[in-house]
């Protein structure tokens, strides 16, 4: 049996006020709410998941609201940079009007690799672009943001290091990415199992100083696989290429597995497998608080400490 990687499962970046992020992401971007749970290692704090309607690989992203005390990251080299999301053609004058509208920070338009992209960035200085394309995928749409100009998942997402080469041996190598095209320091990196979210692009910076991840930057890109046999296929590849590896974690919507890449990327493989309809159906995705079971006996002392979204 051959296993593949299909593409970005998903995304995870650190944020500052719960609130904010929450009203941003549903009001402004119009994405959906799907998982209000907690992290796992710090149950204190929140874990948000947003998508599509159902919570679809590659559309889902995640953040980790430490509060406002958080320090204010810094983009640099060893760290994702730029996510950026697939929306329809055409539709990037609808999205500068809204950002007008809600003062959100953007650049004008311009284009790379025959794509016209806007940039913006969300309340914490997290860095988006939004890519026009043809993606076909049905979005969530909202009473403000329709089919004709929503977010369809993601499209790519950047990375900048000093040296590209560590990096670009995982991803060949051990994935099965395909270099595509190469404009000045910037390589895409596309791999032919999913025609959506299957993007990587690298730039090299060779004199860039080092990122810092904290508030308003990436903390992780999780790359998708189908079930647990593929996990375990990559977990072999990971480890044989002599690159540490984690033994399986269940985050109990996906199985996954964390290494750091040769440029200092936290990078993840998850499963398509449970999915986000294993503790609520589809009707009440993101409308309360799921915990994982060995934080329920404390769902009372948690649901006091967490701030109440509306």
């Amino acid at each position: 049996m051959k296993y593949n990687i299909k593409g970005l499962h998903h995304i995870t970046a650190i944020a500052g006020d719960a609130k904010r992020n929450f009203k941003f992401y549903t009001e402004v971007l119009g994405l959906r709410f799907i998982k209000k749970t907690v992290n796992f290692d710090d149950p204190k704090t929140y874990h948000f998941y947003f998508g599509d309607k159902v919570g679809s690989a590659g559309t889902i992203l995640t953040f980790f609201p430490w509060g406002e005390g958080i320090p204010q990251g810094r983009r640099g080299s060893g760290m994702a940079t730029e996510i950026g999301y697939a929306i329809p053609k055409g539709s990037i004058d609808f999205w500068i009007e809204r950002f007008e509208k809600y003062n959100v920070i953007y650049n004008k338009p311009a284009e790379k690799f025959g794509e016209k992209y806007l940039t913006f960035l969300d309340p914490d200085g997290l860095k988006f672009e939004l890519v026009e394309t043809e993606d076909i995928r049905k979005p969530w749409e909202t009473n403000e943001v329709n089919s004709e100009h929503a977010i369809r998942g993601f499209h790519n997402i950047t990375i900048t290091l000093n040296d590209v080469k560590g990096t670009e041996n995982v991803l060949t190598t051990i994935f099965g990415y395909k270099l595509v095209s190469k404009e000045s320091n910037r390589y895409r990196y596309v791999i032919d199992t999913v025609e959506n979210a299957s993007i990587v692009d690298l730039v090299e910076l060779p004199h860039e100083k080092r990122g810092h991840v904290a508030g308003g930057t990436v903390h992780h890109v999780a790359f998708r696989v189908s079930d647990d046999n593929s996990l375990m296929h990559f977990r072999n590849k990971v480890e044989g290429s002599g690159i540490n590896i984690t033994p399986q974690i269940d985050r109990n919507y996906f199985h996954s597995l964390y290494f750091r890449e040769p440029g200092g990327v936290l990078f993840e493989i998850a499963t398509d497998n449970p999915g986000f309809l294993i503790d609520e159906p589809v009707e009440e995705l993101g409308k309360n608080l799921k915990l994982p079971k060995q934080h329920e006996p404390r769902r009372v002392e948690l649901e006091a400490h967490l701030v109440k979204l509306d």
